[in-house]
């Protein structure tokens, strides 16, 4: 009986991840932010995986990306600029952020 339960405990959180993982692609669809970023390859700008990577561990990474996104920027990941994305709910990009960061 425990069995049953741990397993479906674990399958509902599997099932949340994934939903969860669902909708920040789909937020950063509706964001714009995957005409210049996939999850595991460079478009106009690095993947997300690169992107986690980079700052994997910088207990600043999330207020510096947060800057980024908001504010645009140029000079990180070469001089392709990435534009400001100030229409973009706060909140928004916090959850955007904090998925990137999770990107493994």
């Amino acid at each position: 009986m425990k069995f049953r339960i741990t397993a479906l405990a674990l399958l509902a959180a599997g099932i949340a991840a994934a939903g969860t993982a669902s909708a920040n692609e789909e937020l950063a669809k509706k964001s714009a932010c995957t005409a210049c970023h996939a999850i595991d390859k460079k478009l106009v700008g690095p993947s997300y995986k690169e992107v986690a990577a980079k700052y994997k561990g910088q207990k600043d990474a999330e207020a510096k990306l947060f800057e980024k996104v908001k504010k645009g920027g140029v000079g990180v990941w070469g001089q392709v600029p990435m534009p400001a994305n100030a229409a973009v709910k706060d909140e928004d990009i916090k959850t955007l952020v904090k998925w990137v960061l999770a990107q493994k």
